[in-house]
């Protein structure tokens, strides 16, 4: 198999979900197969930061009106390079730029676009969510042969933890040219679209403490508070607590709240519902504090604390002023 990767830019870097997109290819294809993707006017250093990985290749995907994205740009110019690379499958990071274009691009080559996977196994099958988290769909392509066509699938932000080996000699990068005119472009660039705003970004947080319906009421996530601040970590939330309103939304981490991936996050009386798993699953150390052990959120701890929060939190957090000062 052979899978083009395609890499979305943020802050003037390649994104995290972009990496995490890249770590669930190696699930179709090992990383010589993959060929990395940029796109736009001037990609040099996204090209340079791609190339630092074990990709079999990257391709400088540039042209002048590729400089501000559009749907009509960024499906043509794709269109062009799938028809001269044939991969087997295409994979995107699942973004709003990602949604706004790719099943566009799917349709040009009479495909669908298997959107928001969360997992990929034999096959390959390709996993996705239905009904806000409360069912499982699994989806496999009519095959790899050419008459069949590529493969699109788009990964759900953090449902792949984002460690790709770095390249141990020089990835070869290659720069394509599509062919496009002004005309082909319908609509005016314009500001990338971006969510509500937030006060605080746990996309972007390298430690979280998050707190579940454990906590019992609203008075007592002042002692998990008091671990957070002592780690130096950002506050979370699983969805009851967000839904009784003891934390603002924005807290919320799962399948309706936000997806992370930090380095440590220290889940806090959370039983570990499959909608919470899937948005914090990619985390590169997961702690798990709960009295239940069988709670299902020990499955994807790193390491578990089977005891009583309100015991275990206070002397944690007593720890780790000690070890600090």
């Amino acid at each position: 198999m052979s899978v083009l990767l395609i890499l979305e830019e943020r802050g003037g870097k390649v994104s995290r979900t972009s990496w995490e997109a890249a770590a669930a290819a190696l699930h179709l294809a090992p990383a010589q197969n993959i060929t990395a993707v940029v796109v736009g006017a001037q990609t040099e250093s996204l090209a340079a930061e791609a190339a630092a990985k074990a990709f079999g290749k990257v391709v400088r995907v540039e042209h002048p009106l590729l400089a501000h994205y559009t749907a009509d740009g960024h499906s043509t110019a794709l269109h062009q390079l799938i028809q001269q690379e044939s991969p087997t499958h295409i994979v995107f990071p699942h973004t709003y730029q990602v949604r706004d274009y790719a099943p566009a691009l799917a349709c040009r080559n009479n495909q669908a676009l298997i959107g928001d996977v969360i997992e990929i196994g034999e096959g390959p099958v390709f996993t996705r969510q239905l009904m806000q988290g409360r069912l499982n769909g699994s989806y496999r392509h009519a095959g790899p042969d050419t008459s069949a066509g590529p493969c699109f699938v788009s990964v759900q932000a953090g449902a792949f933890r984002a460690q790709l080996p770095d390249a141990t000699s020089a990835t070869p990068t290659e720069t394509f040219t599509p062919t496009l005119d002004a005309a082909q472009i319908r609509t005016k660039p314009g500001e990338p679209f971006r969510g509500g705003a937030q006060t605080v970004d746990l996309g972007s947080a390298q430690l979280i403490v998050s707190v579940g319906r454990g906590i019992r009421e609203a008075e007592n996530i002042s002692l998990v508070q008091d671990l957070a601040t002592a780690l130096g970590a950002e506050l979370a939330a699983s969805r009851p607590i967000c839904d009784n309103g003891w934390l603002p939304m924005e807290r919320q981490v799962g399948s309706s709240g936000q997806s992370v991936a930090p380095k440590l996050y220290l889940a806090v009386g959370i039983s570990g519902a499959i909608q919470h798993l899937v948005g914090m699953k990619a985390s590169q150390c997961i702690v798990a504090i709960n009295k239940d052990p069988d709670a299902p959120i020990f499955e994807v701890a790193d390491y578990g604390i089977v005891g009583d929060l309100f015991e275990v939190v206070p002397a944690l957090t007593e720890a780790v002023k000690a070890a600090k000062q």
